[in-house]
């Protein structure tokens, strides 16, 4: 099956390990060695419309990829654990 990065920017992502929506593709990472695609790539949601700016992006490695159908990708993608850290963005201004 071919499929065009413009095809692909319309399939929804969705983990297989918790059944949870990730996203839309908006990217796609590629081996200029071996003219492969490495991974795919979600942008992380904007907070606050954009003004606190967005959560960290989201990369599926091509070897996550479970499945590729006509409207969804299915992907095998454990998210990293995050520790709480300090504030980040205008949250830093009121706590610290």
């Amino acid at each position: 099956m071919n499929c065009r990065i413009e095809d692909m920017r319309h399939k929804e992502v969705i983990n297989v390990y918790d059944g949870m929506r990730l996203g839309n593709v908006c990217d796609l990472e590629v081996d200029t060695v071996t003219a492969r695609v490495a991974a795919l790539v979600i942008y992380g949601r904007l907070r606050f419309f954009g003004l606190f700016g967005r959560d960290d992006d989201i990369v599926i490695r091509w070897q996550d990829i479970q499945v590729i159908g006509d409207d969804t990708i299915l992907v095998n993608y454990n998210s990293p654990v995050r520790t709480k850290g300090p504030p980040r963005g205008l949250g830093a201004i009121f706590h610290g």
